[in-house]
């Protein structure tokens, strides 16, 4: 049986600042791609939706290593949207300035600020910040536990081995209505329960495959979350998508994207070079990508819901080749068509 999912599923959007090009073909400054996400969030507002995320990295391909700078000038041209982070690598920053960077955000968003940690998939900021490698685990567990004491806004006295000793801290400034707080978790139980312990909403990024291969996870954490005693949380799902007019058109406009960043990282790691077959099995009911007409996006991110029984669903509509125009739409159509179909269907059901 599918849980239930609430019928005003919240519904938002991620990017990772991918360096794309112009609709001639010529390749974007970083500088221009900033400017264009910092539209697109204010877009992403005037649509209704409720989250827009910006991704951290430190290589060629992304050309944000700063979300914090690129939310708070969003936040100056957006009134309504949360605006947050997809994913702020905790492993390699201090949870004390991450705090402040974000409460700082809080302040100047009237309190649309949303953080959501995580260990990252790449691993460019551990040798460009200091830190080993080999301490993957102990660092993010290390901060991850700092950073919800952080949250509670009252003095720290905290001590571990990877960073320096707190004795009383009090960290500024404060919130007005405390931070909300996310761990992205890519598909392993100790990372559930992890955030289940220390009390974080869990975003599950679903990056391939069926959204059913997670539903063991939603069920740990919601057992996790009885065994600590700690109220219900939030359960949210990270994919990546686009939206066209017709299911062709999507899929024509995404899949160079989708392919040229597969192949890049897929060269670092081992992975066979993407094709069509694999593409069009990935936009299937099968696969992880969101990627069509409003009505064939909607009708998959609604399935999803109900079987995780998750509250909000963030689409990454950034995909490499992408131009600032096409995602401009796509943007659009998520708004004004697939919200409303996605509200209908739940609510229906």
């Amino acid at each position: 049986m599918p849980h239930t999912a609430p019928p005003h599923l919240q519904l938002g959007l991620d990017t990772f600042g991918d360096v794309t090009r112009d609709e001639s073909g010529a390749l974007l400054s970083g500088a221009e791609t900033i400017r264009n996400v910092v539209d697109q969030a204010v877009l992403a507002d005037e649509v209704g939706l409720s989250f827009f995320g910006v991704g951290e990295h430190h290589r060629r391909e992304f050309a944000v290593s700063s979300p914090e700078i690129v939310l708070a000038a969003a936040a100056g041209r957006t009134t309504q949207i949360h605006l947050g982070t997809a994913v702020t690598v905790l492993s390699s920053d201090d949870p004390v300035r991450v705090y402040e960077r974000f409460a700082t955000l809080d302040a100047v968003s009237r309190g649309r600020a949303e953080v959501i940690l995580g260990r990252g998939s790449f691993i460019e900021s551990f040798p460009l910040f200091g830190y080993d490698l080999r301490d993957y685990e102990v660092l993010f567990d290390e901060k991850l536990d700092l950073f919800s004491q952080l949250l509670r806004e009252k003095p720290v006295t905290w001590s571990g081995t990877t960073r320096a000793s707190l004795e009383d801290a009090d960290v500024f400034p404060k919130t007005e209505n405390g931070l909300k707080a996310w761990v992205g978790v890519g598909g392993t139980p100790e990372s559930v329960v992890r955030a289940a312990r220390y009390g974080y909403g869990l975003m599950l990024a679903i990056i391939g495959g069926p959204a059913a291969r997670f539903r063991p996870f939603a069920d740990l954490f919601h057992r996790s979350l009885d065994s600590f005693g700690r109220d219900a949380l939030p359960i949210g799902v990270h994919s990546p998508g686009h939206i066209a007019e017709t299911d062709q058109q999507a899929w024509d406009e995404a899949y160079e994207g989708f392919e040229a960043m597969n192949n890049t990282i897929g060269r670092e790691r081992g992975w066979p070079s993407y094709n069509r077959l694999r593409f069009q099995h990935d936009v299937g009911p099968e696969g992880a990508l969101y990627v069509g007409s409003p009505e064939t996006v909607a009708r998959k991110i609604a399935d999803t819901a109900r079987t995780l029984g998750a509250e909000r669903f963030d689409m990454k509509f950034s995909t490499g080749t992408l131009s600032h125009g096409k995602m401009m739409r796509s943007i659009e159509l998520f708004g004004t068509k697939v919200a409303p179909l996605v509200h209908d269907m739940l609510a229906s059901s």
